[in-house]
């Protein structure tokens, strides 16, 4: 025993020393006072870590370990009890000796620790001997788990000859058992496929290069990746992993032309832009870096040109100039292949480009005329007489056979008017005076064709400039309108005038003015020149009367610089205007026509107002008139509402063949001759009284009838009516008897018409009527 737990002791022999009846007779206050300080004692528990395996399977307990404390003599005086987690179902405890034991199989993946709570009881007394104390027993773990890869199946790419060591990718794996404890969970990678391209890392599974390697040998490879536990000792756990290793690509190939000499033709009929043919040169990289552009080199880059499709990276190559077999039969053209992107990592090992040598043959070809110039441009005087030269085109046959050219004019009429041209040589001429003012120039296309081969036709175009002639006069560029005061003075400035000329001047215009000769003795105005193309208008006089004279008319001589210089005499007319010295425009014109008329301004104004009050009049007699139709077609609209009457009955139409015979309606050869209508009143008294003996069938209603419908037949004024039916009797057979008036004798106030009450509810509106007022005229 140690030192610690002499006062333990002691103080246990002090409570239980009174054995006496009244130490039994304590209250429970007491006893807690013992326990307090009991609890107050220093711990006297004695155990060791507790551990147990997992995955242990025994029909027996399994000891774990013994709880014991140092005031266990042995002798069964203590009980020891187990609390906290498991406590009775996994694991148990031996109340005389503390000794625990496991009576489930245990997996430490799903726990792996259990916290429990011990204390030792006196049996006799109840009371606790050690304090409650809680203690752990760990699951102790077994290699019962496989590593496993949770990212699989892995896929890494690294460029192609990448140098050796470099890292490709990664490949983890994990274990289910417990790392801390053992090696069940310390894992090893090894390479079990890949040599000797890869190799892998133990620890970390790091996978690297292990040698250099070309895309274009081998683009992909495969390599399996093994993991064990317990650091690959015997009866370890392993698991594998495909990793595919894709090789990308580099530009670290050159290109190369499939032929060292490629033969190729052309026609020299060919335009520009036609494709001769195609080259290519091939890249054993792929996407941009096997992209190559392709040149040409050497004398022909001005004859022939090349282009790279994009899609297929092959050259086409082009005709940049037309080619002719006369002149040169063969060429001899360098192409050369170069990669649009290289990688300076590789340009030591040579240019990435290739060359090739094509051989293009001119084929001969049936060629239309050539001219000598690709375009003309002539000159002819304007008003040159018909037949004049106007110049000469040329045209020759480029083929060897040299054929004869026939030359020809293929503009419109217009253009063949003015001009033809030689057909044998090419000579063109007017056929009337040209005029520079109307056209200064003419373009014409002339065409050139074979006599041998008339399909074979050249064209060119010809520009004919006339050039310019004096033959117009100088004019007044618009009509002047001049005004001049009466009470002007002399020296003031009252028109400035120019000149314009239809034809062209080389050095630019120049114009002089001055007075015509038969106005040099004018003593009213006076014209000077301003040396700029114009000329200003003076007055010679103080003062100038209407009374006297109106409208004074100036001569002007304009002489041009042409050559020879040509003159013209242009009249400008002053008016004389009634006012002071500043002249108004408006007020000018309208003063002169006024007096040209012979009228005073208040005479114009007082028939001005005449015409006025007239206007007024005449917009009055028409609105009263407008409002007097207005309300004559309102009364007419009432008038018309107020007698319109609706009839519900329906015709039989064209299968109604009992009123009449509709066939006389078809009849187009029927002649219509007048006949006088009767006056049919006696008529319908007469026939209304036989109607009160006969039928509807009877004679008299078909005689009638028919007599009217003759009657409507040859009416040339009549309307052409479907149907027309006069009703001019009642039907009998009614028990009512006849309403109607026509053919009695008897007067309104001699008639009864009590008989309506009898009629029924359908005549009570009807008897009430003249039931009433009979009974009002009694």
């Amino acid at each position: 025993m140690n030192y610690y737990t002499l006062p333990s002791l002691v103080l246990i022999l002090a409570q239980l020393w009174p054995c006496a009846p009244e130490m039994q007779r304590k209250n429970i206050k007491s006893a807690d006072q013992s326990f307090t300080a009991f609890r107050r004692v220093k711990r006297g528990w004695i155990w060791e870590p507790l551990f147990v395996t997992e995955e242990q399977i025994t029909k027996m307990p399994l000891y774990v370990g013994q709880l014991k404390s140092d005031l266990d003599k042995q002798d069964g005086s203590l009980q020891y009890v187990l609390t906290g987690e498991g406590a009775g179902s996994i694991f148990i405890i031996d109340e005389y000796n503390g000794k625990i034991y496991v009576i489930q199989k245990l997996d430490r993946e799903k726990k792996s620790f259990y916290t429990l709570r011990a204390q030792v009881i006196n049996r006799n007394t109840h009371l606790p001997v050690e304090p409650d104390s809680e203690f752990i027993i760990k699951v102790r773990d077994i290699n019962d788990h496989e590593p496993q890869f949770l990212d699989g199946p892995y896929v890494a790419t690294i460029p192609e000859m990448s140098p050796e060591g470099t890292s490709v990718t990664q490949v983890t794996a994990t274990d289910g058992d417990d790392p801390s404890y053992g090696n069940s969970a310390r894992l090893l990678y090894s390479l079990i496929q890949g040599q000797p391209y890869f190799s892998v890392e133990p620890k970390t599974g790091v996978i690297r290069m292990a040698s250099q390697m070309d895309r274009e040998t081998k683009d992909q490879y495969l390599v399996i990746i093994q993991v064990k536990d317990m650091v690959g000792q015997a009866g370890a756990f392993s698991a594998t992993a495909t990793v595919t290793i894709n090789l990308s690509d580099i530009n670290d190939n050159a290109p190369k032309f499939q032929q060292r000499l490629y033969y190729m033709s052309v026609s020299e009929e060919a335009p520009v832009g036609t494709t001769i043919g195609r080259v290519m040169a091939e890249d054993s990289d792929i996407g941009e870096n096997a992209a190559m552009n392709y040149f040409i080199e050497g004398d022909s880059t001005d004859v022939f040109d090349i282009i790279t499709d994009n899609e297929t990276q092959e050259g086409i190559i082009l005709l940049k100039k037309r080619v002719d077999y006369e002149a040169k039969r063969r060429y001899s053209v360098q192409a050369k292949a170069v990669n649009r992107y290289i990688d300076e990592r590789f340009l030591e090992e040579g240019p990435f480009e290739d060359r090739t040598i094509v051989k293009i043959n001119v084929q001969d070809a049936d060629e239309p005329p050539v001219f000598t110039l690709e375009n003309y441009v002539m000159e002819i005087a304007e008003g040159a007489l018909g037949g004049s030269l106007v110049g000469v085109v040329t045209a020759k046959d480029p083929d060897n056979d040299d054929s004869p050219v026939r030359y020809s004019i293929v503009n419109g009429m217009y253009l063949k008017r003015l001009f033809s041209i030689n057909e044998h040589n090419g000579t063109i001429i007017t056929t009337k005076p040209l005029d520079r003012e109307i056209a200064a120039w003419h373009n014409i296309t002339v065409t050139a064709t074979e006599t041998r081969n008339p399909e074979k036709i050249s064209e060119v175009n010809v520009y004919i400039q006339v050039l310019n002639v004096n033959d117009h006069e100088p004019e007044f560029p618009k009509y002047y309108e001049t005004f001049v005061c009466e009470n002007t003075f002399s020296g003031q400035l009252i028109q400035n005038i120019s000149a314009v000329d239809k034809d062209d001047s080389i050095e630019g215009h120049h114009f002089f003015f001055s007075l015509a000769q038969e106005a040099t003795n004018n003593s009213h105005f006076t014209v000077k020149d301003n040396q700029d193309n114009t000329a200003g208008i003076f007055t010679a006089q103080n003062g100038f009367s209407r009374q006297e004279q109106l409208f004074f008319y100036l001569p002007i001589l304009i002489l041009d610089n042409g050559t020879p210089p040509l003159t013209s005499t242009n009249t400008l007319t002053i008016t004389v205007c009634d006012c002071d010295t500043e002249v108004n425009i408006f007020f000018c014109r309208y003063g002169t026509f006024l007096y040209s008329l012979g009228l005073s301004t208040e005479a114009l104004v007082a028939v001005l107002a005449c015409i006025v009050i007239l206007l007024v009049f005449i917009l009055a007699v028409l609105a009263i008139r407008q409002q007097r139709q207005k309300s004559l077609f309102s009364e007419k609209i009432e008038e018309f509402r107020e007698n319109i009457v609706q009839y519900d009955d329906e015709g039989g139409g064209e299968e109604d063949t009992e009123a009449f015979d509709i066939s006389a309606l078809r009849t187009r050869t029927v002649m219509r001759t007048h006949k006088p209508r009767k006056n049919i009143t006696t008529e319908i008294h007469s026939l209304y009284r036989q109607s009160l003996q006969v039928g509807p069938d009877s004679a008299v209603f078909r005689q009638f009838i028919s007599e009217k419908l003759e009657e409507a037949n040859m009416d040339p004024s009549a309307p052409p009516y479907d149907s027309l039916q006069t009703y001019a009797f009642e039907g009998t057979g009614s028990l009512a008897g006849s309403l109607s008036s026509l053919g009695s004798n008897m007067s309104d106030m001699d008639q009864n018409y009590e008989y309506l009450a009898e009629w029924g509810p359908k005549f009570k509106q009807l008897a009430s009527m003249y039931v009433s007022r009979r009974n009002g005229r009694d």
